[in-house]
């Protein structure tokens, strides 16, 4: 014989918010990842017989004005993206260009010796 449950409508609410919770995440946290990966470089990274080779494009920013740093495994690429003026009475069609800081963490596959790394 089935055994009854009793009807709880607070439970009910819950399940529904838990749904429509996970509803929103899947649908807008793609959207974030995307915008907040937008100033961060794309990378190239292959090994040598001597040496781990880095290469990165970033866009928009002087080698002079990046810091690059290793601390043991870890390769820092750090930066900003400038933009060249604010345009000042313009109604923009479209702006889809983004400015900011950005900084990019890599583990590299073997410590690196410092004294040797250049950029």
């Amino acid at each position: 014989m089935a055994a009854l449950v009793r009807w709880d409508p607070v439970r009910e609410i819950r399940t529904l918010q838990n749904l429509m919770d996970r509803l929103f995440e899947e649908t807008w946290a793609p959207m974030e990842r995307v915008e907040s990966m937008a100033l961060v470089p794309r990378v190239d990274m292959y090994e040598t017989d001597d040496e781990i080779v880095v290469k990165a494009t970033i866009p928009g920013v002087k080698p002079e004005d990046l810091n690059i740093t290793v601390t043991g495994n870890v390769l820092t690429i750090k930066g900003e993206v400038k933009e060249e003026k604010e345009e000042k009475d313009v109604n923009f069609i479209r702006k889809e260009r983004l400015f900011g800081t950005f900084r990019r963490d890599l583990t590299l596959p073997v410590d690196v010796d410092v004294d040797k790394a250049k950029a």
